[in-house]
């Protein structure tokens, strides 16, 4: 019977475990969501990826509307006249006059160009901004759906957990009711048993709460997400770049692009309000019919007018417009500062999960496996006892928490790094 209870509390540890295992759905359970499923949900139902999409419509618009032969529209005017001439010793003469009038306002210092400028650079500025959104979102799914995945692989532990300390402590009882262990012995595993019990229902409450976001990102029912299938240790080994590649590329990322254009757009509006300094031209053309009937005259005027920039010299415009460029330069050298210091940042913080995870999986679990063998002779020749045992099982228990903590931090974390620099790989960034 002793020898049965110890093969029971050994198995949990000696069994080989992967990190990519799967938990078991029953035959009537909906087909886990993959990885790339989740990304094509949030992005298609993302709210506030698809309110930045519609304000395509306002830029695409402005930029349609800068692009026009000419900024202002051409001015029609018709006039008609009824005038009642009187005459001596005869009636009133009655004469009907007309005339029409087109003029058009004329931007002489170059404003269509700058304006086409500023609205073309701030429609890039939009889309280059969708795309960062689009990235960050997809990331952050990613980052959920990794959380949801490594919550799962716990659950089946603890599980585990839990049959195991459940079986010791029935079977200590046992022994106990026979006399062969005593009070201590059982009361030690019934702990074990309880504490295993709690902290299955501690990562069941984790795992519900981190189904419940993923769910709202992506706009699914929370049932809808009952489970995840993907790959845990997906580039926990080797990465296809390297940190100088990484910051290479830095510039090239959409939230730089963006702020890029944002300052060249500044750039032209700025260059755009001193050119309205200097005023438009308005030419214009007068056709009209006036006299009497009998000698009818027709005039044709040809009128230009210039307003003079005495008072009002555009110095309002003209300093919002400066300030507009200031703030886009400060904002795009401290984005381009920032960002490089955080791919630095994370990945160092990369590089040393990547360690961590390694010495977790290459060497301190096999070293308890080692352990759990040596640990069951010793208890057979009975050399240690079952509480000894017991923190042999345990000590394996936590490392392969460990494990699957690292490897959601790592995750986490290349997620991250991959989005702060731009990369886009296959496992959350990808377009």
């Amino acid at each position: 019977m002793r020898l049965k209870t110890l093969l029971l509390t050994a198995a949990l540890a000696m069994t080989p475990w992967c990190a990519t295992a799967q938990p078991v759905q029953p035959a009537h359970a909906a087909t886990p969501l993959s990885l790339e499923e989740a990304l094509r949900l949030a992005e298609q139902a993302n709210p506030a990826l698809r309110s930045r999409q519609a304000q395509l419509a306002a830029a695409q618009g402005a930029r349609t509307e800068a692009n026009a032969l000419l900024y202002n529209n051409p001015q029609l005017a018709l006039e008609g006249t009824r005038r009642e001439v009187p005459q001596t010793a005869l009636p009133d003469e009655r004469r009907k006059e007309w005339s029409a009038a087109l003029s058009q306002t004329l931007e002489i210092a170059g404003q269509p160009g700058y304006r086409r400028s500023a609205t073309a650079a701030s429609l890039s500025a939009l889309q280059a901004e969708i795309e960062a959104m689009r990235r960050q979102v997809r990331a952050e799914v990613a980052q959920q759906f990794y959380r949801v995945l490594a919550l799962q692989q716990r659950l089946q532990l603890e599980a585990q957990a839990v049959q195991l300390f459940d079986s010791t402590a029935a079977a200590v009882q046992k022994r106990r009711a026979a006399g062969e262990d005593t009070k201590l012995d059982a009361n030690v595993t019934a702990v074990e048993a309880e504490r295993a019990r709690n902290q299955l229902a501690q990562v069941d409450e984790q795992l519900m709460e981190a189904r419940g976001e993923l769910a709202e990102n992506i706009q699914l029912p929370p049932e809808r997400v009952a489970a995840v299938a993907g790959d845990l240790t997906a580039m926990a080994d080797a990465s296809p770049y390297g940190l100088d590649m990484l910051l290479a590329r830095v510039l090239d990322q959409p939230r730089l692009i963006a702020t890029a254009a944002r300052e060249d757009s500044a750039r032209a509006r700025l260059k755009l309000e001193q050119s309205s300094r200097y005023p438009d031209v308005t030419l214009g053309v007068n056709v009209g019919r006036e006299g009497p009937s009998t000698g009818r005259e027709r005039l044709t005027t040809v009128t230009v007018s210039l307003p003079l920039p005495l008072f009002k010299r555009n110095a309002a415009a003209i300093g919002q417009a400066t300030t507009e460029l200031t703030q886009a330069e400060v904002e795009r050298a401290a984005a381009i500062r920032d960002v490089q210091a955080q791919v630095r940042t994370l990945w160092s913080k990369l590089d040393s999960l990547k360690r961590r995870v390694a010495r977790l999986r290459d060497v301190v679990l096999p070293a308890l496996a080692d352990n759990q063998q040596l640990s069951l002779k010793s208890q057979r020749a009975g050399e240690i006892g079952l509480l000894e045992l017991i923190v042999f099982n345990r000590q394996a228990l936590d490392a392969r928490r460990d494990l699957i903590e690292a490897l959601t931090d790592l995750q986490t974390t290349r997620l991250a790094l991959e989005t702060a620099a731009g990369w886009q790989s296959t496992q959350g960034n990808q377009p």
